[in-house]
């Protein structure tokens, strides 16, 4: 609805159509130009600009940038050659007769005129400014569409998951700590002094108990929050769009999540080819060192440990050797090389070992000469090089080398314009494992239980059904059945089949070290639910931030959120978190002291 109490239409309203009519207008001063006693002013609204016209020098002398102001005025045809072909109303304008100032405007710390929006990104000040005043951020064009994308998205996916017979449940955001792999944020219970509440780290054991209760079907847009280092894709707060289902096995909720995704893209214009691929966990990091792989590019990794098993390198006499090719990397200068270095040791990695085929044939690089002739010889058809390229390895334990050899093949991508932000690129991972070690340096998770073994994803995954009976006997190996959906090298959400059997949960707690004892405290009450018939169950989460990121278009997921934190969780707008009062810590009852009472 355009018309309310101070306007008739919206700026991107007014078109062809309009010529000869009347029109009332509210909005900002985007900008004014002069030219011999006639003023213009770009009007600007959520919708977008319409250029109007004033006459009246006494009108026009108080308008400055960012002024709110009501016009009334007719709308006629731009003369000839005035046309703007970069603006939907480019054709028409609005002679001005009455304007109203609404609201003055100070001088802007920065700008957020539509006409800098073409200009260079570095016209904007540092983030942390762009966060203080994020009202005045959020006017720029460029964010103004991402929020309404974001709105889009939701709409299109409540839209599809009404149609397949989903119910929206909402869930309490204070609830009690249990384990999920990050730290919790935690609230004082005023009224229960010593007690704390938990802020939800996911849905995930209320969703499971909406299963219990015979919902079947249920969605949110979850608000979840996690206690966890600041990392640049991360926040402390964050959405995803939660699902979940009854009497379903892993293909009915990936499927049912292919429907939504469709949905969501399909609202910003994009067709996604259905089924979408997939890929097991143990190919994804084989071939690309992710478990999220990039698919927009190949150049796959090549395993060399069997071709290096006699070798005299000692630094390849490893229990896994890897290679990925650098087309076109020969010509590189050393110090250009020498660079790849610094950036693999950033990553924690010791160096990068390399070898360029020059045109003429010849092998160089430093690890050229520790070769064996018969390495040498064979290496360029092993790695599927040709003259003019050169090859990055990486040696060590399988799992570390293959992350780090994935690394660079996405910067040797990026470096090379490969990575189009409208590509997309989707797959599913599947087959993961169902525990991971405690003891990886590289790994920031908390451990759900006490073991040397904590859970992949969380302590409620199914077991695969080849490892349900072996699973705790042989933790390393076993495999889970939970699924992640990819999208140019981001995972956008995960989940998996829910563990609705009793003895399967105690198995999977007694692998993870947590006791009956403990178990019933963290979370007796599902234990509890599952004994009065609990449904097969699974589901999956999109992380939402990151979804709509990626159809953005953004690089980060704080230009798709209205107000985002700043590093180590900071709010430049409010200030938050800040010191409370004496008079607030006293009723919170964080210093309680039992003993006191006694």
């Amino acid at each position: 609805m355009s018309q309310t109490a101070y306007r008739t239409h919206h700026a991107t309203e007014v078109t062809e159509d309009l010529v000869g009519e009347r029109v009332t207008l509210a909005g900002w001063v985007d900008r004014r130009r002069d030219h011999g006693g006639v003023a213009f002013i770009d009007l600007r609204d959520n919708s977008g600009l319409v250029q109007v016209v004033i006459n009246d020098e006494e009108m026009a002398r108080p308008l400055r940038s960012e002024y709110v102001i009501e016009v009334e005025g007719n709308v006629r045809l731009r003369p000839e050659g005035n046309e703007n072909d970069h603006l939907a109303t480019g054709k028409v304008e609005v002679v001005a007769d009455r304007i109203d100032v609404l609201a003055k405007s100070d001088a802007l710390p920065f700008q957020v005129s539509t006409a800098l929006e073409n200009e260079s990104e570095n016209k904007l000040p540092g983030e942390d400014v762009r966060l203080k005043y994020r009202y005045l951020d959020l006017r720029r064009p460029a964010m103004q569409r991402n929020v309404k994308l974001r709105s889009d998205m939701m709409r299109a996916a409540r839209s599809v998951l009404d149609k397949l017979g989903f119910t929206e449940v909402e869930t309490p955001t204070m609830i009690k700590s249990t384990p999920e792999g990050a730290r919790d944020f935690v609230v004082p219970a005023r009224l229960v002094p010593g007690s704390w509440y938990a802020l939800p780290q996911s849905p995930q054991l209320l969703k499971q108990l909406l299963m219990v209760a015979g919902v079947e079907r249920y969605y949110q847009f979850a608000r979840c929050y996690r206690d966890e280092d600041f990392r640049a894709d991360r926040q402390p707060e964050f959405t995803q769009l939660d699902m979940e289902m009854a009497f379903v096995d892993q293909e009915d909720v990936m499927a049912m999540a292919e429907q939504v995704i469709a949905a969501i893209w399909k609202a910003d214009g994009y067709d996604v080819k259905l089924p979408i691929n997939r890929i097991t966990w143990q190919d994804a990091m084989d071939k690309y060192g992710s478990d999220k792989p990039d698919l927009r590019f190949g150049n796959e990794l090549v395993e060399l440990t069997e071709y290096f098993k006699d070798t005299p390198f000692r630094v390849f006499q490893a229990p896994y050797v890897g290679a990925v090719l650098f087309k076109g990397g020969a010509s590189t200068p050393r110090r250009q090389f020498d660079a790849w270095q610094d950036w693999a040791k950033q990553r924690g990695a010791k160096g990068l070992a390399y070898v360029v085929f020059a045109e003429d044939g010849e092998l160089k690089g430093p690890v050229a000469k520790n070769l064996s002739e018969e390495e040498r010889a064979g290496l360029k058809e092993a790695v599927g090089a040709e003259d003019g390229d050169a090859v990055f390895f990486a040696a060590g334990a399988r799992e570390s080398s293959q992350l780090l050899l994935g690394a660079v093949r996405v910067e040797l991508a990026e470096r090379a314009g490969l990575l189009k932000p409208d590509d997309f690129a989707f797959t599913w991972v599947v087959d993961f494992p169902l525990f991971k070690r405690t003891d990886d340096p590289d790994d920031d998770d908390v451990a759900v239980g006490h073991s040397k073994w904590t859970s992949m994803h969380h302590p409620f995954t199914m077991p695969s059904k080849d490892w349900i009976d072996t699973f705790d006997e042989d933790p390393e190996h076993a495999m889970s059945d939970s699924y992640d959906i990819v999208c140019n090298g981001n995972e956008m959400g995960g989940g998996s089949v829910r563990i609705h059997r009793d003895d399967i949960q105690d198995r999977v707690l007694n692998v993870l070290g947590i006791t009956p004892e403990e178990a019933n405290d963290k979370f007796g009450f599902l234990l509890e639910a599952f004994k009065y018939g609990a449904p097969p169950h699974a589901g999956i989460a999109l992380g939402w931030d990151r979804t709509v990121a990626l159809l953005a278009g953004a690089d980060s997921i704080r230009d798709v959120i209205a107000f985002p934190k700043a590093g180590g969780g900071r709010d430049p707008l409010t200030g938050a978190p800040a010191p409370i009062s004496d008079e607030q810590r006293a009723e919170t009852g964080v210093d309680y002291d039992p003993e006191e009472d006694d």
